[in-house]
């Protein structure tokens, strides 16, 4: 038997540790569009590791330097270092021509949580649109040149924010009206965009500290995804 090929390897690593975005992905009818949009996720990985296996901040910091070379090399024309997911995005990023700045933003958003200060809301909110924000601004070019990025963005933040106020402690008057304000703002993607948002609908499930199982989160992303709303 011959060995996975790296986009059928970062696919399955998603199917494990980002099962919500995984499942958003199988709405993409393009299976390449598909294995991009898995690159995208993997580098969201690849960063969202740095600061939890970095023996201090210094270390982290270099993690997440050594990622911004990646971009470095993409957008420069140079050859891109092996790492199939270093490889994989440089593709996605020459496939569709995506800008830097989304990615970049992924990357400056990690550097947060180098800090061990607990995050305030605001901060809380900065590293969601970054992070989260990012990977669906990048995600929805792929699969659409014309989607509005704006409200790809606040779909992102509102899936980042029901993941903290579900895992982290972020709770209150003011938490619950940045999750409407943010799944709001997430409305109206087109048709082919649409799956690079759909997770945030669990953003909702996310923030009562539960995880939905694998039946209810396929079903509320098929309803979300029928009626293309969150």
């Amino acid at each position: 038997m011959s060995e996975p090929q790296p986009a059928a390897d970062l696919d399955d690593q998603a199917r494990r540790l980002d099962p919500e975005r995984w499942l958003s992905s199988r709405f993409i009818a393009d299976p390449a569009a598909r294995a991009d949009a898995m690159a995208v996720y993997a580098f969201d990985y690849e960063l969202a590791r740095a600061p939890k296996v970095a023996s201090n901040a210094l270390m982290g910091e270099i993690r997440l330097t050594w990622w911004r070379e990646v971009l470095d090399e993409v957008f420069e024309g140079r050859p891109v270092r092996q790492h199939p997911t270093a490889q994989a995005l440089a593709a996605a990023i020459v496939r569709y021509s995506l800008p830097r700045e989304p990615l970049e933003a992924m990357i400056d958003a990690r550097y947060r949580e180098l800090d061990p200060a607990p995050m305030n809301l605001s901060d809380a909110l900065e590293w969601a649109r970054g992070s989260a924000g990012g990977a669906a601004r990048a995600v929805a070019l792929i699969l659409d040149p014309k989607a509005d990025l704006a409200r790809a963005e606040r779909a992102g933040e509102a899936w980042a924010i029901g993941m903290l106020m579900g895992t982290a402690g972020m709770e209150g008057e003011a938490a619950q009206a940045a999750l409407r304000d943010a799944l709001a703002g997430g409305q109206g993607m087109s048709v082919a965009a649409f799956p690079a948002v759909a997770h945030a609908t669990l953003a909702r499930v996310r923030a009562q500290g539960r995880r939905a199982s694998d039946l209810e989160a396929r079903l509320r992303l098929f309803w979300a995804s029928a009626r293309g709303r969150l």
